[in-house]
């Protein structure tokens, strides 16, 4: 009988490629259904993106209004092209997150073996948390791309013996476009100083070609230099950009504690968009263990690079707890540390019995398929039923679309936010009239109502919504 030989089978010999395509399959099939599985409905602070976003125009960047200016452009190309519905809204966010998903990837398969950085993959883009970052209306998943692309980027730079000119210009340019987004700006800062102090890659700057590093500080300070014009143009997006409005030391803390207790608590106490807790127990185990892993040799700028990330992403927290969302980032760095520990101390258990190194595929395959299917399950679960994240969500344009006609007006009292998302269904959709303002009299045409209102007129139908709070969302009147 012919010996079998292990490394000569199809499945071990293209196991790598083959994992990395059935990722990709699966990742592609949630972002893919991702607006149509949770969260049910949409947030105000999708609201808010969708309103200003869509108020985005030529005139007013040339005024300054360059805030989140990339994402704002995708999303009101989106509404656009597909109207205003709960799918266009997220999908800058689902064509961005593929983007990062694909980066993150490609980062960790750079800087770790392929079988550390294909599980490490796995537990990153299939988790809850960068599944709801990645489904999510609103610039927040920028804060992770910008840094994901800049790190990327770098490691084609930095250890190359000769960095080739395309991957300086692209870095160039990132780093320009990124500090559009608030607070990115001291991330762009904190790499300029690292860069300098690490003497690893500070060699690496003094070993640049010259033409291609002239040119590429030149955009840099070109760039700078449009950035000023911005703000001498419009001085309001410094606050915006650089600092939080009001801010004070005892403020800097709270909002450090608001933004880490959805991260860290084991349930969802707070009303909030994050469900608890956003980052598993046994990733933030495999964290702790990888950042334990990287004090050996802490000054490897990949090991030190997650530390002082997590110091950054504290600090953003304070200016604003939404940006705590960053820490996705370093958590996906250090738990590849911590695969590599792990895979390291048990290879080294067999050094030279091929069946026991194997076998360890078993165990960690149950334990990575329980933490992909209970991360995915809380995903879509959580936020459909846990009452304290689930209200923050609603399906009124859902609701609007399919019951009213552009005969009627939707009356929205007392709710900026929601007049002047609505505003945008009227202007791109024409589904509707919207108004703030009731009128004095019965109109005697068919009208309906956001919540409950003090009008004197027949009242037709009352559409709720599955909601443990205020499920009454649509009032019809004078609705045959």
């Amino acid at each position: 009988m012919k010996k079998i030989v292990i490394s000569k089978l199809f499945l071990y010999r293209y196991r790598f490629i083959i994992g990395f395509f059935l990722l990709a399959l699966a990742y592609l099939g949630l972002l893919l259904w991702l607006p149509l599985l949770s969260p049910s409905g949409l947030s105000e602070s999708e609201m808010i993106s969708v309103a200003h976003s869509y108020a985005l125009e030529p005139a007013s960047i040339l005024h300054g209004d360059i805030i989140n200016l990339p994402y704002r452009a995708l999303q009101k190309l989106s509404i656009m092209i597909f109207g205003l519905n709960i799918y266009s809204v997220k999908l800058p966010s689902v064509i961005i997150g593929i983007f990062l998903g694909l980066l993150l990837i490609l980062l960790l398969n750079r800087w770790f073996k392929t079988n550390v950085a294909l599980m490490a993959s796995i537990l990153a883009v299939l988790s809850g948390s960068f599944l709801y970052l990645a489904g999510s209306g609103t610039p927040l998943i920028m804060l992770v791309f910008w840094p994901t692309l800049l790190l990327w980027i770098g490691s084609k730079i930095q250890g190359v013996t000769k960095p080739k000119p395309f991957y300086c210009f692209i870095f160039a340019f990132a780093l320009l476009a990124s500090i559009f987004t608030p607070h990115i700006i001291y991330l762009a800062a904190f790499i300029v100083i690292f860069a300098i102090a690490h003497p690893h890659l500070r060699f690496t700057i003094k070993t640049l070609p010259t033409i291609p590093l002239i040119l590429t500080i030149f955009i840099i300070l070109l760039g700078l230099a449009s950035f000023v014009v911005s703000f001498v143009v419009n001085p309001g997006i410094i606050a915006e950009l650089f600092l939080a409005p009001g801010l004070t030391w005892s403020t800097f803390i709270s909002n450090i504690q608001t933004a880490f207790l959805p991260f860290f608590a084991w349930s969802t106490t707070l009303e909030s968009a994050f469900l608890s807790p956003f980052v598993g127990l046994a990733s933030i185990a495999l964290a702790v263990i990888g950042l334990l892993s990287t004090t050996k040799g802490f000054f490897a700028s990949r090991n030190s690079i997650a530390t002082w990330l997590i110091v950054f992403t504290i600090f953003l927290a304070g200016l604003n707890p939404e940006s705590a969302i960053l820490i996705l980032l370093p958590m996906a760095i250090l738990i590849a540390h911590g695969l590599r520990y792990i895979l390291d101390k048990w290879y080294n258990l067999f050094p030279n019995n091929p069946y026991a190194r194997i076998s360890a595929f078993f165990p960690i395959g149950t334990f990575l398929g329980i933490m992909i299917i209970g991360g995915v399950s809380h995903f879509i679960f959580g936020y459909r039923y846990v009452p304290l994240v689930a209200n923050e969500f609603d399906n009124d344009l859902t609701i609007i679309r399919d019951q009213l006609s552009p005969n009627d007006t939707l009356y929205v009292i007392d709710n900026p936010i929601a007049y002047n998302f609505y505003k945008v269904l009227e202007v791109n959709d024409g589904i509707c009239a919207v108004s703030d303002t009731l009128p004095s009299t019965n109109p005697g045409t068919s009208f309906a109502t956001l919540g409950k209102t003090s009008i004197d007129a027949p009242l037709s139908q009352i559409i709720t919504s599955p909601k443990s709070e205020n499920s009454d969302r649509i009032y019809l009147y004078n609705k045959e």
